[in-house]
């Protein structure tokens, strides 16, 4: 079975008299396609997860929690914000913390009454949290303790109110409210009805760039609603093209969430799709290999959705055959780039799953392109097809207009699923939104059957096991070194990461300062996923063009093959 054979399904199905059915509205972005049977809120898309009632839904250690008992937590946090902490429509409420439980419950409390949501990435350091809570203006942070504690001083001399979650580690300071204390006191009144319209905003994301300190991308309640209704519409359409002949598990589907819930994809994929479709969430703290598998095995795992870099680890580990992972149905990845080889190499050794992968952005809501079943084992380097119905996809040249089947162009996308902008950035959004397409930055060509195969950044950002980095944010902090005066960050090729961050630099003429003592240096200020995996330290200018612009490609050209020769 081919992508086409569900696109075909899915035409049939979003036709006028389809369950489906699709429509054409005026957005921001112009005229685009709708789903007519989408919920018109987050808030009412959470009362699908009701439906579910005692079944179980969130598993996370010795915690287990049934979609009811999510939902009880949930009305009763809706009560606590709106009137223990007078948070109104619009607000902005920022989570900052690990996976777990609490994580999902504030997301949805927050979303539920037309609050803001505003997740950071929970691998931030000081400053980096400082500069999204700002930025956001966020009214209220909810966070664990290790968050807590790395802010603690900032938030001290701030007017900014805190709700704590324990997770573990160092008890937390007693006059901070737990959220586990909001939830068990019955207390908190009951929500007010909220009006929140499909238009309204819904959450800030922060993604990292080309040009230095994440942008906060924008998002309304269609927008993330578009995606998650799209994967529903491809599920269903998939399922029916399979025929009842296919070998299906009879327990509940199953998602081991092993992605920060910060992610598009493991906050819309697997999170809150797994809401409608009644599916279990197994979470895990952290990713830990030997923990994945035995996950797997016991809560009898059937999707596991994760970067490369885990699945590589899945299927290379020595002890593989230890464990009973016949539930397995799918195996997806997402974030990064899959290396080609790794297909075929899943395929041997999970011949009975599904193998696929997905193309999106955060800007996009991680909609864009898909690919699976035979078409991926045939086509391991191509991102997919446009995910239908709703996503239209343009290879642009620099003018905006289209190039040809198998011309190299930047991938522009246009849906219902792509983002307002970003926040408090008009400049940066009137540059990446224009005439309706969103322009991703990724250098690509389509063959002639529509399959996308990207082949470059246009922007200067490095993927590090699904974690953007821009280069200018870690050249920035390279250049707070009083002993660096030029410096240039580039991707290096990693089997397990995919890339990480290297970095040549020109140390100052009399300076005395090892590689070690500057990647010490830059991890003070950023967080530890994008400090630099080596550094080039060089006596003399680093290579420019005539304009002066430093030429990374010739440094990391000149690295890779010193490296190759050593």
């Amino acid at each position: 079975m081919g992508y086409k054979e569900i696109e075909a399904i899915v035409s049939h199905i979003t036709s006028a008299s389809g369950p489906f059915a699709t429509t054409e509205i005026s957005t921001p972005h112009g005229t685009q396609k709708v789903l007519e049977g989408i919920p018109e809120s987050l808030g009412a898309y959470y009362a699908l997860a009701a439906t579910h009632g005692n079944k179980e839904f969130l598993i996370s250690g010795t915690q287990r929690l049934t979609f009811q008992e999510l939902m009880t937590r949930v009305e009763t946090l809706k009560g606590a914000l709106q009137g223990r902490y007078q948070i109104q429509k619009g607000d902005h409420v920022a989570i900052a913390m690990r996976n777990c439980p609490e994580w999902c419950i504030a997301f949805m409390a927050i979303t539920a009454i037309g609050a803001v949501a505003v997740p950071l990435n929970s691998w931030w350091e000081h400053d980096e949290l400082i500069y999204g809570l700002e930025d956001s203006a966020s009214r209220l942070v909810i966070l664990d303790g290790t968050r807590y504690e790395r802010i603690a001083d900032w938030l001290a001399t701030r007017q900014i109110e805190v709700i704590a979650v324990k997770t573990g580690g160092k008890p937390l300071s007693p006059l901070l409210v737990q959220m586990n204390d909001l939830l068990l006191n019955d207390e908190q009144g009951v929500p007010r009805q909220t009006s929140v319209e499909s238009n309204d905003p819904a959450m800030i994301l922060y993604t990292s760039g080309s040009a230095g300190k994440p942008k906060g991308v924008l998002s309304t309640h269609r927008n993330v609603l578009s995606a998650i209704g799209t994967w529903i519409v491809v599920g269903t359409a998939a399922g029916m093209a399979q025929g009842p002949a296919t070998p299906k598990h009879s327990n509940q589907p199953a998602i081991l969430l092993a992605i920060p819930l910060f992610h598009v994809t493991g906050l819309h994929s697997l999170f809150l799709l797994s809401l409608a479709i009644g599916r279990k969430v197994v979470m895990m703290h952290k990713w830990d290999i030997n923990e994945a598998l035995r996950l797997i095995q016991e809560e009898r795992i059937t999707n596991f959705n994760g970067v490369p870099t885990m699945s590589l680890e899945l299927m290379n580990h020595s002890n593989l055959s230890d464990y009973n992972l016949s539930s397995l149905l799918e195996i997806s990845s997402g974030g990064a780039a899959r290396p080609p080889n790794h297909v075929a190499q899943l395929k041997e050794r999970f011949p009975s799953a599904m193998l696929s992968n997905g193309y999106g952005l955060t800007e996009t809501n991680a909609l864009g392109c898909i690919i699976g079943y035979e078409d991926y084992v045939a086509r391991p380097k191509s991102v997919g097809r446009p995910t239908v119905p709703l996503v239209d996809l343009s290879i642009q040249a620099e003018d905006g207009t289209q190039v040809g089947r198998g011309e190299i162009g930047e991938i522009c996308i246009r849906s219902a699923a792509v983002a307002v902008g970003y926040w408090n950035q008009p400049a940066a959004t009137a540059t990446a939104f224009r005439d309706g397409w969103f322009h991703t930055g990724d250098a690509a060509y389509q063959d002639a059957e529509g399959f996308v195969y990207i082949v470059d950044r246009i922007k200067d950002i490095i993927i590090r096991g699904g974690e953007n980095i821009s280069c200018v944010e870690v050249e920035d902090a390279l250049y707070a070194h009083a002993d660096v005066a030029e410096a240039a960050v580039f991707a290096l090729p990693d089997d397990r990461l995919g890339e990480v961050v290297g970095a040549a630099v020109k140390v100052r003429a009399g300076a005395s300062v090892s590689a070690e003592q500057i990647q010490a240096f830059v991890g003070g200020r950023l967080a530890a996923f994008k400090v630099p995996f080596a550094i080039w330290c060089r006596d003399v200018p680093l290579p420019r063009t005539a304009s002066g612009k430093i030429l990374k490609r010739q440094i990391r050209g000149e690295i890779l093959s010193s490296l190759q020769k050593s």
